[in-house]
């Protein structure tokens, strides 16, 4: 919905038809609409934190450590144990969520256009925007999967400065091959711009991160957040993988002391314990994979998802009904304004039977009806 500003207020222009980016914060029995791990922190996790935070405290009279060299050291070793990759903290960059990263580089890369293949996720198009750089929404197929042939084609013809993809996809799920993101890389280095590869969902897929290549592709970037695998997102810490370079870059356009002493070290107490944390990724692929098999005994579709939610259609109402159905019955899940579609987080247990549930009961009132 479009805000209403009052005449006084000096507000830019190309601003005044945006609205701000956020999920329903509502009461609800299970949420199951912003993707995030049902899993909390452990009691042993909790503590560890607790008694660093203890120590970080008596000295927060100091800005802490600008650079983030800890925290940053810390992200690259998880990296290189992942994928078997060799960066040290000069690969890496980190910031207050991935947001703050994606906004660092159309900050940094600004100067023409960017394009990004949609649906995809929302705060790209809205961070181009806000910065005043030109977004151009690419085409997906017709089933909103990722066409790699079709991508390659539209960057060869509008030669953005700027190319993003998310794999796997918000909302849809969908991950691409590391060969598709290879020849993708390949067609945006042929007219000078940076890919930007949005892994925020990574640990939940198969496939190879995009860190891979960027040995031999220096105009490939890679985001990565612990909000979701690692179930931080309170925590607010979110990160990239790159060339030095370009490392050197987001120093030109980072806020002073932009990552709080507390966060920095927060994050790098989760990083010790990312075993332990990692070890719910299995429980929730295999809850993904129970929660998409019950909607097809519905009768429902499902995109093939290699996140941690799944995109949904075929019910017999419109989006917004059956969302506010859902809702009524106490399950909160995310209208992403697909017609006829609807996007579900995969929870524990208890929530994924609750929703499931609920919504094989809305199913059977509406065939009723």
């Amino acid at each position: 919905m479009t805000m209403q500003w009052p005449d006084w207020l000096p507000l830019r222009t190309d601003l005044a038809s945006l609205s701000p980016y956020g999920a329903p914060q509502v009461p609800s029995q299970a949420a199951m609409n912003t993707n995030e791990n049902p899993f909390p922190p452990s009691p042993q996790l909790q503590v560890a934190i607790a008694e660093k935070l203890a120590q970080v405290s008596s000295t927060l009279n100091r800005y802490p450590d600008r650079d983030a060299i800890a925290l940053r050291t810390s992200l690259a070793n998880f990296i290189n144990e992942l994928s078997k990759s060799s960066f040290d903290h000069g690969s890496i960059w980190a910031a207050n969520g991935s947001n703050e990263i994606i906004q660092s580089i159309f900050l940094a890369f600004s100067g023409g256009s960017a394009l990004g293949f949609t649906p995809s996720y929302s705060m790209h198009p809205l961070i181009s925007k806000v910065t005043s750089v030109q977004w151009v929404d690419g085409a997906r197929n017709r089933d909103l999967t990722f066409n790699i042939d079709l991508a390659i084609v539209q960057v060869k013809e509008l030669k953005p400065r700027l190319t993003f993809i998310t794999t796997p996809n918000n909302p849809t799920g969908d991950a691409i091959s590391i060969a598709d993101i290879e020849r993708l890389a390949m067609a945006v280095s042929s007219i000078g711009g940076l890919l930007i590869v949005d892994e925020a969902y990574a640990e939940f897929s198969q496939e190879l991160s995009a860190v891979t290549l960027i040995d031999s592709n220096p105009h490939l970037i890679v985001i990565r957040t612990m909000s979701k695998a690692f179930a931080f997102a309170g925590a607010r810490v979110g990160y990239l993988v790159a060339h030095p370079r370009v490392i050197d870059a987001m120093t030109l356009v980072r806020l002073p002391y932009h990552l709080s002493a507390l966060t920095q070290s927060a994050a790098v107490v989760a990083l010790e314990f990312r075993k332990e944390l990692l070890a719910t990724v299995a429980t929730l692929v295999s809850e993904r994979e129970r929660v998409v098999t019950a909607l097809h005994s519905f009768g429902l579709h499902t995109i093939p998802s290699s996140a941690n939610f799944v995109l949904f259609s075929g019910f017999g109402q419109s989006a917004p009904q059956l969302w506010q159905a859902m809702l009524d019955k106490g399950i909160l899940i995310r209208d992403v304004g697909l017609s006829g579609y609807l996007r579900v987080t995969i929870g524990n247990v208890a929530e994924n039977n609750l929703f499931l549930e609920k919504l094989q009961e809305i199913q059977n009132e509406t065939s009723q009806s």
